[in-house]
């Protein structure tokens, strides 16, 4: 049976990667009609994450990929920012895409020629859009973040026409409105880059915005029963189709991307959390790119002391520039004298967890999280509250929207503090206090909304339709 063909564009980040092999996993298993290619473009050397192409390959050999050439990163000079990095890093594989694209689609010998029914592009990959037309391929944006960030970015170039020139988004008087949220939004918990606009990665922002309504579709990783009004929002005539598909969860793990050390800690993590009674453990992790200097790292472990709970604590350092935060090499050296001999038994600190398993055990009951979108979706897909510690990209935002339009965390940090980053001890132990109440409105409510993240995706739940809508989609271009 000759198939549809549905090509992917994602950028190299280890979670947007996840989402889009989840995306193209879902689509195959729905209808075998259909065939996947992932055109991968090599990450630069510091981001570190071929083991994980590697892997995604090796456990998806119903996934077609395709490893692009190397290409020269741009120079900071020319980047000013990570939001111009990845768009300009993006720009530089369009001719590699536009010759992966001439060899799928040209026939062998005694071959059908491939028709290629849609391309799949990322985010930050708009610039894609340009070669899809080259070749008459519909475009759809794949929005692995959340439905809130999306309406903000659609209504962002609207919203710069608006602004008198020379008004800076931090500066603003009172809180800023956007169609896809209930309350208005705090100037502090905007991404970061969109607080100056003569910045590069403000420009970017807008850009992206503007051409998203250039694709046919919008594929967002979130369900309508999590983000309901924001969700309802973009279907407003001007927005291209919607279809919202998650929660898209790389739940199994990649066991063939672990090292014999990471193997080996992940079997004295699992143990351990093996001995904990059920609900009595704070995970404290904070993404592939967080981690803290080592005067918040004191703070953070007197806090956790002086609450009293249980705990498993990711500790790596913090990210200086690009390359990607690592462990502690001697974590006794930055942690308040006594602390590990005071807290043994009752903590285990380590710089790498696999966190989707360690949100399925039992033993856990809350999660300190900097509110990475996958990391969102992973907590209330297990039914596990938030602590939100937001640090960089959309975080701040997604932790608005947890906090103060879903009521689904508990709010630990939530804006940017005008520099002042240090989190005090007090506030970490008021967290963990609060986080941890047994009888939470949070609490009950995280629960419900992880019975309504699975309904979603069986026959007849929203997401379940949306995706078929997709497919019906894609089989009328094909």
């Amino acid at each position: 049976m000759e198939k549809t063909e549905v090509v992917f564009v994602p950028i190299y980040g280890v979670g947007h990667l996840f989402s889009s092999v989840e995306l193209a996993k879902r689509l195959i298993h729905r209808d075998d009609r259909l065939s996947i290619t992932v055109l991968c473009m090599r990450p630069p050397s510091f981001y570190g994450v071929d083991p994980y192409v590697e892997s995604l390959a090796a456990s998806n050999p119903s996934i077609r990929f395709i490893g692009l050439p190397q290409v020269d990163p741009p120079s900071p000079e020319v980047y000013n920012g990570p939001e111009g990095f990845i768009s300009l890093f993006v720009e530089s594989y369009k001719p590699h895409v536009r010759h992966a694209l001439t060899q799928l689609m040209s026939p062998g010998s005694g071959a059908h020629t491939v028709r290629v029914a849609g391309m799949v592009i990322d985010l930050f990959c708009t610039s894609m859009i340009d070669v899809a037309n080259e070749f008459g391929i519909p475009s759809y944006l794949f929005f692995t973040s959340g439905a809130g960030l999306l309406g903000l970015m659609l209504h962002l170039p609207t919203l710069d026409t608006q602004i008198p020139t020379g008004t800076e988004l931090k500066d603003a008087e009172t809180e800023l409105k956007f169609p896809n949220f209930v309350n208005p939004v705090p100037p502090f918990s905007l991404p970061k880059p969109l607080w100056n606009r003569k910045e590069h990665g403000y420009t970017w922002f807008v850009y992206h915005g503007r051409r998203f309504k250039e694709v046919k579709g919008i594929i967002i990783n979130t369900f309508a029963e999590f983000e309901s009004h924001a969700v309802n929002s973009l279907s407003d005539g001007q927005t291209p189709a919607i279809y919202p598909v998650g929660p898209l969860v790389q739940l199994e793990g990649l066991s063939h991307s672990l090292s014999d050390h990471t193997r080996t800690q992940y079997s004295e993590i699992m143990k351990w959390l093996d001995d904990q009674p059920p609900s009595s453990v704070v995970l404290l992790c904070f993404g592939s790119m967080g981690g803290f200097d080592e005067a918040q790292v004191k703070e953070i472990a007197i806090g956790l002391e002086r609450s009293g709970y249980r705990f498993l604590w990711s500790l790596r350092q913090a990210r200086v520039g690009m390359p990607m935060p690592n462990a502690y090499p001697n974590p006794k050296e930055v942690l308040p004298d006594g602390f590990l001999e005071r807290t043994e038994g009752r903590g285990f600190i380590c710089g790498w967890v696999p966190q989707v398993k360690v949100l399925a055990h039992p033993a856990i009951g809350g999660f300190v999280s900097h509110c990475g979108w996958n990391s969102t979706l992973e907590s209330l897909w297990y039914g596990v509250p938030l602590a939100t510690w937001p640090l960089y990209a959309e975080q701040h935002l997604n932790a608005f929207q947890l906090v103060k339009e879903l009521g689904l965390a508990v709010e630990l940090r939530l804006e940017y503090r005008n520099g002042v980053d240090l989190a005090s001890a007090e506030e970490v132990e008021r967290g963990m206090r609060s986080l941890m109440a047994a009888d939470s409105e949070v609490r009950t409510r995280v629960r419900e909304m992880g019975e309504k993240s699975r309904a979603v995706l069986v026959e007849g739940g929203s997401s379940f339709v949306s995706l078929g809508r997709l497919i019906e989609d894609l089989m009328h271009n094909n």
